[in-house]
């Protein structure tokens, strides 16, 4: 698509994944972007002072991830940034949502890596001569190694480690080009209970009682770090990204309502009350019991210092029944659309957990969907790949958050997950969620139909 596109062809494009016609999501000031994470693209793991993160240790150890497979090259875009820039503003994006690799910064004793804080000066550069504000996530789960070699996010001192680093990067990279939000942490939840609960992520740690004392020492860690955040960069927005899924009982029992109610503690109150709330939710307790971490004197207060914003990643629901009082069991739904990787595609649950979020606290900030897609099977069959899975998804979804709009929340942004085809973590490269098809031996991109349509939609609104 280019300058000279016919804009019934543009139209007919955009409406594959356009909100409704009058949706708040259409207006001008409305951010719309793309995001990936550091460890997922960048590759060059060894380069330019580069130290181990528990991703590289992780995804070395044999079993741990689908294949063998690693980050090593991954989209190779530490080499490749500027034409995965290019791509970016082909699409029309307001934002780029990005994450900063810890290990590349900072060396062992604490003190700046200049060569790879120079990376992160000529993106953003990069980024402001395109015109496109960027959104910059200090940790997307690639903790230094050595970090984690003293106790990593168990260690309460990690959180202030935590803190020292938000405070330089705030700081280098003052000044370089449109750092329009600062976010602390993505997906705490996954951090603490896939890296320390179940051992599916890195660390591959598996006890309830270290995830929860994880949790802690994460949530610390965001609060430590606001001041500095907000004292180096006082025009951004600072604030956090939580994953979250709405609980719906398979039965309206009693016992499969409170099931429901215990899922959306365990997803999404165990992160959220202590930001908003300054406490943890008791239920959590109910799930597992003598489990509480340890918290000092203060900690609540510092969790719960104000926030600019929120993200929420968003991408299923879960439907659960209740076996035996304080648990809880997944149903899997038969006969029900499902993406690669095996989630139920349900926009309606967007709706009600944005709405639910409203009712459930005053205090809510303004919110941003800082994730939303899906995985599926993607081919390049001559030059295109027709996503028409995702097409619908991204349209479904864009409809559920203008009628939460509609009804009174605040969401000011959404970003697609993912720009780029990528390393999804414990599944290697084979599960799809990219805007953008990637030929990993080749390296070759290759805008998907979604992609196309989003750009079209794009160019309309900017047109309108």
């Amino acid at each position: 698509m280019d300058p000279t596109t016919p804009p019934a062809v543009i139209a007919s494009l955009a409406d594959l994944v356009s909100p409704p016609a009058g949706s708040a999501m259409r207006r001008r000031d409305f951010v719309f972007g793309a995001g990936t994470s550091s460890y997922q693209i960048e590759g060059a793991a060894h380069e330019d002072g580069r130290l181990e993160s528990i991703w590289d240790r992780f995804s070395a150890t044999p079993g741990k991830v689908l294949r063998g497979e690693n980050g090593d090259v991954a989209c190779d875009h530490y080499r490749r940034y500027g034409e995965d820039l290019d791509i970016l503003k082909q699409l029309g994006v307001d934002a780029y949502r990005f994450s900063i690799a810890w290990p590349r910064v900072m060396d062992e004793a604490g003190k700046p890596n200049a060569r790879g804080i120079d990376f992160y000066k000529r993106l953003l550069g990069a980024l402001s001569d395109r015109g496109i504000r960027a959104f910059v996530t200090l940790y997307h789960w690639d903790l230094p190694q050595h970090l984690e070699d003293r106790g990593g996010w168990l260690n309460r001192e990690t959180a202030y480690r935590f803190a020292d680093y938000a405070d330089l990067m705030s700081r280098e990279l003052a000044g370089h080009g449109d750092v329009a939000a600062w976010t602390t942490h993505n997906e705490p939840w996954c951090s603490a209970y896939l890296g320390y609960g179940d051992g599916h992520h890195a660390p591959g740690l598996k006890s309830h009682r270290w995830a929860a004392q994880a949790m802690h020492h994460l949530l610390l860690g965001h609060g430590l770090a606001l001041p500095a955040l907000r004292a180096n960069a006082p025009r951004a927005l600072q604030g956090i990204v939580a994953n979250v899924a709405p609980g719906y009982p398979d039965t309206d029992t009693p016992a499969d309502r409170d099931a429901a109610s215990l899922f959306e503690t365990f997803q999404n109150r165990w992160v959220l009350d202590p930001l908003l709330k300054g406490e943890y939710p008791a239920d959590m307790w109910r799930l597992w019991k003598g489990c509480e971490p340890l918290v000092l004197a203060g900690d609540m207060d510092i969790i719960k210092r104000p926030i600019d914003y929120l993200g929420l990643n968003f991408y299923s629901r879960a439907v659960l029944r209740s076996p035996s009082p304080d648990s809880i069991d997944w149903v899997r739904r038969p006969d029900v659309e499902r993406t690669t990787m095996d989630w139920e595609v349900y926009p309606q649950g967007l709706q009600d957990l944005l709405e639910a979020f409203k009712r459930d606290y005053p205090n809510l900030p303004p919110l941003y969907i800082t994730e939303n897609g899906m995985s599926s099977d993607d081919a390049v069959v001559g030059v295109d790949v027709d996503d028409l899975q995702r097409q619908a998804y991204i349209k479904g979804h864009f409809a559920a958050c203008s009628r939460a709009m509609d009804n009174g929340v605040d969401v000011r942004g959404y970003f697609i997950w993912s720009l780029l085809d990528n390393f999804e973590w414990a599944f290697g490269y084979e599960r799809r969620f990219g805007l953008v098809h990637v030929d990993f031996e080749t390296q070759q991109r290759t805008f998907k139909r979604s992609a196309l349509a989003y750009a079209a939609f794009l160019r309309e609104r900017a047109a309108g």
